[in-house]
């Protein structure tokens, strides 16, 4: 799965998703903070808790040349959010697998951004890294995520399953399982 450490840059019609920059982690952490952009998430983040994400993001690019990257607006070289692939550590039913995710800050919503870098994603993993499927999985109660991975063309596993990494009863630990494997 590795480019040989090399990192790539995607670029799609308005998106440039690129290694993460020392600038992008103010932008990073004011996402993070927000209670509506972290909704499908356990909680949101202290500013320490975003940077320790965005060095890791950083870090798993510099290693695998892919990864999470930071999404910037080209016409206004705004930091959006992150797009990209990533392996997850958690035990998955889908294990082991490449999920392809996504988070963007409120402003760069209902824009069509989640989807056309997703979809540069997709082709660089199964184009690029030749992968024989790529998965997204979210809180079943997130249908906004749900559509940008319908409109990507993944399909809907029928089961859902319990994400192991939050605790019993949490809200959002029942979570839907969308796959896709080229040329769909």
């Amino acid at each position: 799965m590795a480019t040989g450490g090399n990192v790539r840059t995607l670029d799609t019609q308005r998106l440039l998703l690129r290694q993460w920059q020392e600038s992008d982690y103010p932008a990073f952490a004011r996402m993070s903070a927000d209670a509506e952009t972290m909704r499908y998430f356990p909680s949101v983040l202290t500013d320490e808790q975003s940077r320790d994400i965005a060095d890791r993001c950083r870090e798993l690019i510099n290693q695998r040349g892919w990864g999470f990257w930071a999404a910037e607006v080209k016409a206004t070289n705004e930091f959006a959010g992150f797009i990209g692939l990533h392996v997850p550590s958690a035990e998955l039913p889908c294990s082991p697998c490449v999920e392809i995710g996504w988070r963007l800050a409120r402003d760069f919503w209902g824009k069509g951004l989640a989807t056309e870098g997703a979809q540069a994603a997709l082709d660089f993993a199964f184009n690029e890294l030749s992968l024989p499927e790529v998965v997204a999985f979210t809180a079943h109660s997130n249908k906004r995520s749900e559509r940008v991975m319908q409109r990507l063309g993944m399909l809907r596993d029928d089961k859902t399953f319990e994400h192991p990494e939050l605790p019993e009863g949490h809200a959002l630990r029942q979570h839907v399982l969308y796959r896709i494997q080229p040329g769909v």
